[in-house]
């Protein structure tokens, strides 16, 4: 009678400890989730800061739709699809930002060029005035 107590007893903390060890487990999931999606919030406020939206619009788009399904999904406390994709928010803003940087500097280099042409036009025209 001694071990079937025993087993009766058993059950009762098993139990508690399993119910325990999930809550335990959805705690523990929902900070990185929502430190995910502060970081694809982040990432996000910067491509737009950078210019993305003008530069690389499909790229920030899809930047911000992952971000609020995100946020939706933080809400629902679906935090591993919170998680992923903020993980994917955050890898679409950081590449809309390095295209509206490439961009930029494909606009400066553009110009940088036009300059040194006109200078070298400059500097034939002072040339071919001056031997004359």
């Amino acid at each position: 009678m001694r071990t079937s107590l025993s087993q009766m007893q058993r059950w009762p903390l098993l139990a508690g400890a399993a119910l325990l060890a999930a809550c335990a487990g959805c705690a523990s999931q929902k900070t990185p989730a929502t430190a995910d999606v502060a970081a694809s919030r982040a990432a996000v406020d910067s491509a737009a800061i950078a210019g993305a939206g003008e530069l690389a619009p499909d790229e920030m788009q899809a930047a911000r739709d992952k971000l609020q399904r995100a946020n939706q999904a933080l809400a629902a406390k679906d935090y591993r699809t919170a998680e992923n994709l903020a993980v994917q928010a955050q890898a679409d803003a950081n590449l809309a930002q390095s295209k509206a940087s490439a961009g930029k500097a494909s606009t400066a280099a553009a110009q940088l060029q036009d300059s040194i042409r006109a200078l070298r036009d400059e500097i034939e025209r002072n040339r071919s005035t001056q031997q004359q």
